[in-house]
């Protein structure tokens, strides 16, 4: 029978991408985890659903990426779009520095049921559905676990080493600690829907521009996966203008879509996104880590969300692992997770935030859109698409598993010090190369060409070339 624990190593909060990839990652490493979800399952549409070459590199170093490539999918070697009646091509995937060359779009739900299947061959993993985590346990400056409220209503108190909150961007463990959030203004929101998808359909076009509206479909195979990209905050002034003219939108937008436009009969099978990029500016406190969109919440613009989200859980188990199995969290170790991710997460923040800005260009120019010269001539530049295919695909500072027990910082110290060394020892046998040439050398402007024993002067050279020699290879010896 299965019990509740009262205790454990690590207690994640939130089962999206980041908190059971990271269960999975430290259950590996024999971890005792603790993942809670508030939700009973994860099927839960439209979130995010592209799944990047970096992050297929992850599941192939940890053995799983054939099992996940069995799950029913659609695969995307490029990503393109039309602007008006202009179609073009955005990013290449297929010359990425990657194992897969393309982009896998599957339900998110799918790829979370994948990751906990997988962890639960681990004894020492649990994960609680429909329990959540409602304030933290903070005695003194320390957080020690969660109070969890259960199915049924009745709350207890769970103990952890570490607490990881990936409870995404309302995050209750963020705001039981006091975390200071960083806003930066987004102008856009994302309404999203599912329409029927006919075979005679374009299979990759992602973005279509017109109209000042931009229309983002996602092939789902029989359906599209649909975002209406909004300006901010005009949500209820397309409400008041009724469903019709929304109708008669995207079918300006997508004229191919005019014949499926009437299954969208209510404004419940639309829901919205309210976009939002933010940081935190500190992702810890004693016995706490946030990472994912805890952390840094993302813009949907370019669908990096998921692999955000597990480049960071990487990194913390990367980082956290042997310290969590010898107990000895430091404070110094989770600001060095911070250290690894933040950096990634700003920089993209900052290309989510320029893409806005071209977008409310967009918004201001009601009429048919016709496509920029700026755009024409970028997708001719040689080599552009490939460089956006590696900005998307791979991004920036990607992770990779850690295939020892030594934690990343203390290889990298390692290496530096066996490169010193080496760099040491190379310099003595410089050097003794150099003190040999001008010994000879010496020898011959003196005249003391015979063999040492045929005179004491040569003799006495011949002796302290000898220990020069010594003194060079005990130099090289140098302890790693």
């Amino acid at each position: 029978m299965f019990t509740v624990p009262l205790s454990t190593n690590c207690c994640i909060v939130g089962g999206g991408p980041a908190g059971i990839m990271l269960g999975y990652l430290l259950a590996r490493r024999g971890v005792e985890v603790t993942v809670l979800e508030k939700h009973p399952d994860f099927n839960r549409d439209f979130r995010g659903d592209t799944v990047h070459p970096s992050t297929l590199d992850v599941l192939h170093e940890l053995g799983l990426l054939d099992r996940f490539l069995k799950i029913p999918h659609q695969t995307v070697e490029a990503v393109s779009g039309v602007y008006g009646d202009y179609p073009f091509q955005a990013a290449d995937f297929t010359r990425v520095p990657a194992r897969c060359r393309y982009a896998v779009l599957m339900p998110q739900w799918d790829l979370l049921n994948f990751l906990s299947d997988e962890a639960s061959c681990y004894p020492n993993f649990k994960l609680l559905m429909r329990h959540e985590a409602i304030n933290v346990i903070r005695p003194d400056s320390r957080v020690t676990g969660v109070v969890v409220r259960g199915p049924n209503q009745t709350d207890f108190e769970l103990n952890a080493t570490l607490v990881v909150g990936c409870d995404g961007r309302h995050s209750a463990t963020r705001t039981a600690t006091g975390l200071e959030l960083i806003e930066t203004g987004v102008p856009i929101d994302v309404l999203w829907f599912r329409i029927s998808r006919r075979p005679s359909d374009p299979e990759d076009v992602l973005g279509n521009v017109n109209y000042g509206r931009v229309l983002i479909l996602i092939n789902r195979g029989d359906y599209f996966q649909a975002g209406l990209v909004i300006a901010k905050g005009s949500y209820p002034d397309i409400r008041e203008r009724g469903l019709d003219e929304f109708r008669q939108t995207i079918s300006r937008i997508a004229p191919y879509l005019a014949g499926c436009v009437d299954e969208l009969r209510e404004w419940n099978q639309i829901k919205i996104l309210t976009v939002q990029i933010n940081r935190l500016r500190e992702w810890w406190r004693p016995g706490l880590l946030c990472i994912g969109d805890a952390a840094h919440a993302m813009s949907p613009v370019g669908g990096v969300g998921i692999n955000l989200a597990i480049q960071d859980a990487v990194a913390a188990a990367n980082l956290l692992a042997v310290p969590l199995l010898q107990g000895r969290v430091t404070p110094r170790l989770l600001a060095a997770v911070q250290a690894s991710r933040e950096f990634p997460a700003r920089v993209t923040q900052a290309v989510q935030a320029r893409a806005h800005g071209l977008l409310e260009k967009v918004f201001r120019q009601p009429g048919p859109a016709q496509a920029p010269w700026q755009l024409k001539l970028a997708v001719r530049i040689p080599g552009i698409h490939r460089a956006l295919g590696h900005v998307l695909g791979i991004g920036v500072r990607p992770e990779h598993v850690e295939k020892s027990g030594i934690p990343r910082s203390v290889r990298r110290l390692s290496l530096f010090s066996a490169a010193a060394g080496a760099a040491i020892g190379f310099g003595a046998a410089f050097a003794l190369i150099r003190r040999r040439r001008a010994a000879a050398s010496e020898r011959r402007r003196g005249g003391a060409l015979e063999h040492p024993r045929h005179s004491p002067a040569a003799a006495l050279a011949h002796e302290q070339i000898q220990a020069a020699d010594r003194r060079s290879a005990y130099g090289m010896i140098i302890p790693i």
